[in-house]
């Protein structure tokens, strides 16, 4: 009986100690204390007795100290509260249908909404909203949540995409408060300025900064920008950017990001210019829809061949290409090969610029246009027209259409478009890679959403400046582009032609 009961206790003895390792062992890889192993009664016992803590009544400083930043604490609260009232929310929705296939062949279509947010800025009693057009580009439904958290459907009454302005009206018959538009040319580099707008849809936010630049041109068909520090992140675009004053001075539409996938702010924002904005909104109330001038003539930017060609020494200007027959310019007397140096007696710098200045024109107003041609400067004046669209400057000019240049193109097989403008005027350039063609010189070479940079070391801005400089060079050389793919700068090489 002895011995049993010896063994008894022994393999108890095993089994406890066991179990105490085994549980040592959990408590360690769970990071937790060893003394929770030991029995409570076994521990010895703490009381826990009042710490002496005696916190100051006195602030750091007496508000005489700093007198000045107090004021100035003060009134930057005042003017939020005046201007917060006028910034509204956007939320918008739109259906996007796609068709499937299910596994016995039978066709069904899928729907399924697609959400968007922004901000704009309430500019006439009646509820005249101003945002951006890519705001609501596309949306089946607006919807507008205002300072005090109602909520109203709203109307589009008229958009300008080519300065990215839309005016949206709330559905009520309520009087709202309206912020004033100010005059944009009277803003300085480095006055203080405040952003408001919906960032990640998290609600009314108040961001203050300076203007950091003025005339930022961002993409072919953008006009010139305010750059501001004033934080500007996704959700803020088509809010106000106000001055001290409370007046709109510019409205919020984009930020530089390295990014294209994830964009976010970098310290750099842009706003346009309220001047601009008011222009656009004057001719939308009253005409439901934007005015731009029309010249009629085919551009495009200088470079050391047409410098070379035509012996022109500068390097500004815009080349002529070609007229529309009966346009403005052909009338004027312009001509291919002309050196446009100078528009409404301001100097060219490039294409964009002189495209820019040509919409802006008002209609019906005759410009001074001075042209360098064969040596010397020519003074041309032209009658501006309404333009019936918006200007088409992303086509291969007919004479660039011949056949072998067509052929030089297939045999490359590489097709580009120009970027969206959203993200021209977040900083990217270049084009992007839409297809390549089987059995094309660029295919295992080039790969569908690349960003192409530039070509021969020469920048590329434009799928028609791309397609000029890629037939002359494909057709004698090897090619050199310098493009992005996956975030990541490569320089690849399409082969010379076989002779």
């Amino acid at each position: 009986m002895l011995p049993a009961i010896k063994r008894f206790f022994s393999l108890l003895l095993v089994f406890i100690v066991f179990f105490l390792l085994v549980t040592a062992l959990r408590t360690w890889r769970d990071g937790g204390d060893f003394s929770s192993l030991i029995p409570s009664f076994l521990q010895k016992s703490t009381t826990n007795r009042p710490e002496t803590f005696t916190p100051t009544t006195k602030s750091a400083l007496n508000l005489s100290d700093v007198e000045m930043i107090s004021r100035l604490n003060e009134e930057y609260a005042r003017l939020t509260q005046a201007v917060v009232p006028s910034v509204v929310s956007i939320d918008t929705a739109s259906y996007r249908t796609e068709r499937l296939m299910d596994s016995w062949g039978r066709s069904r279509t899928l729907s399924y909404p697609i959400e968007g947010q922004g901000s704009g800025v309430i500019v006439s009693e009646e509820g005249h909203v101003i945002t951006n057009h890519h705001v609501i580009a596309g949306q089946q439904k607006i919807r507008i949540t205002i300072h005090d958290g109602k909520s109203y459907s709203a109307t589009l009454i008229g958009e300008d995409s080519l300065i990215d302005i839309a005016v949206l009206k709330i559905d009520s018959n309520e009087t709202f408060t309206p912020l004033k538009l100010g005059d944009s040319s009277l803003a300085k580099v480095g006055q203080l300025v405040f952003a408001v707008g919906n960032p990640f849809g998290l609600g009314e936010t108040v961001t203050q900064g300076i203007i950091s630049a003025k005339e930022r041109s961002l993409s072919d068909s953008q006009r010139d920008l305010f750059q501001t520090d004033a934080a500007i992140n996704p959700g803020n675009s088509g809010g106000p950017l106000v001055n001290l004053t409370g007046e709109i001075i510019g409205i919020n539409v984009a930020i530089f990001s390295v990014d294209r996938k994830k964009p976010s702010f970098q310290g750099v924002g842009f706003s346009i210019p309220s001047n601009d904005v008011a222009e656009a909104l004057e001719q939308i109330i009253k005409r439901g829809r934007p005015i731009w001038g029309y010249l009629g003539v085919e551009m495009r930017d200088l470079d050391l061949a047409f410098r070379t060609r035509l012996g022109y020494p500068q390097a500004s200007g815009s080349v002529v290409l070609g007229t529309t027959p009966g346009s403005p310019a052909e009338i004027a007397g312009l001509k291919p090969d002309d050196i446009v140096v100078s528009y409404n007696g301001k100097r060219i710098k490039d294409t964009s610029g002189l495209i820019s200045l040509v919409q802006r024109s008002p209609i019906g107003k005759t410009i001074a246009i001075e042209v360098w041609r064969n040596q010397q400067n020519i003074s041309l004046k032209a009658k501006i027209r309404e333009a019936t669209t918006a200007p088409i400057i992303n086509e291969l000019p007919p004479e660039e259409k011949s056949k072998d240049n067509l052929e030089i193109l297939r045999t490359v097989g590489v097709e580009v478009g120009d970027l969206p403008t959203n993200e021209k005027m977040r900083g990217f350039r270049g084009v992007v890679v839409t297809n390549i063609l089987a059995g094309g010189q660029a295919a295992g070479i080039l790969l569908p959403g690349d960003l192409i940079l530039a070509l021969n070391n020469s920048k590329i801005s434009s799928a028609t400046e791309f397609y000029l400089h890629l037939a002359p060079s494909a057709a004698v050389q090897a090619t050199s582009l310098h493009i992005v793919r996956e975030g990541k700068p490569l320089r690849v090489s399409l082969p010379a032609p076989v002779k």
